[in-house]
């Protein structure tokens, strides 16, 4: 079998092709590295679209997929998951980070069939924005057909550590919202038991000394984020040493604790859907 790759490229098309229109799938070649991109003259004539293109990889004598090739690869398997919510006229939820950023460059090429995004960060809105997204509040939107983000850390029952990047809070509101929560990330992020990655809880900065001595009786070593403000006006403290047995109870715990605002444990919301990039191909677990 064959490993894929979405690559992605700009060039200029005839508005009479529709081979490679951007809502046809990619194109799957069958020698690797060796693709042909025809050109047709009269560029003047022509408009210019964004396309990409799936290129396969032979699983022998290849280089090892890097990371970021792999969430290219998780990135594509998710603009899949959500075409028909896209041509269906529903809102997409947009998740903050580098995989995420990703997904938002490939959703670029859907820029003109998507009725609107939310973002859960001013950096993916921003990022969103820049490709001629339209970007909306929350409260104006409503109920979400479907969010995409990644995840720093997730288990087999798709219980997630995030906030890696401190827009936890707001990712956290974004995926209650919405209907499907779908996960992206790498194979390096599935764990058998959460807690390797520091857990993030955002809190309000007055209670910053109070909350870690709080996360100290828990068996946690918190440490200030030093330099971070988070889109809230908030501080983030990381609690390291801290693996975590029952997150969904775990979860609850930290948030009832005074001063903390959210922390960075998915298990009350899960994700629905992971899709996790690794050398063989595009794994897909679900809920």
């Amino acid at each position: 079998p064959f490993r894929y790759l979405y690559d992605f490229f700009d060039r200029q098309i005839s508005d009479s092709r529709t081979l490679e229109h951007k809502s046809s799938p990619g194109k799957c070649l069958g020698k690797p590295k060796t693709w042909h991109c025809p050109r047709t003259p009269a560029w003047t004539r022509h408009r210019h679209k964004r396309c990409f293109i799936l290129i396969a990889l032979q699983p022998t004598n290849s280089p090892i997929m890097n990371q970021d090739q792999l969430k290219q690869a998780v990135a594509a398997a998710a603009i899949e998951q959500v075409k028909d919510a896209i041509y269906d006229g529903e809102i997409i939820g947009i998740g903050t980070g580098s995989t995420a950023n990703c997904f938002i460059d490939l959703l670029a090429n859907f820029k003109n069939d998507i009725k609107a995004t939310v973002a859960s960060s001013e950096a993916s809105a921003e990022r969103l924005r820049g490709h001629g997204i339209e970007v909306m509040d929350l409260n104006s939107a409503g109920t979400l057909a479907v969010y995409v983000d990644g995840a720093d850390e997730s288990n087999h029952r798709l219980e997630l550590i995030k906030g890696g990047g401190a827009a936890l809070t707001r990712e956290k509101i974004v995926a209650a919202a919405s209907k499907k929560f779908i996960c992206i990330a790498d194979e390096s992020k599935l764990v058998d038991q959460l807690g390797a990655f520091p857990l993030p809880v955002e809190v309000i900065p007055m209670a910053r000394s109070y909350v870690a001595r709080e996360l100290l009786k828990l068996g946690g070593n918190p440490v200030y984020r030093e330099g971070v403000v988070t889109d809230n006006g908030n501080i983030i403290l990381d609690v390291y040493d801290f693996m975590i047995a029952t997150p969904q109870k775990t979860e609850e715990t930290i948030n009832g604790i005074t001063g903390v605002v959210t922390n960075g444990l998915f298990a009350l919301r899960p994700a629905d859907l992971l899709l996790l990039g690794t050398p063989e191909g595009v794994r897909t677990l679900q809920r």
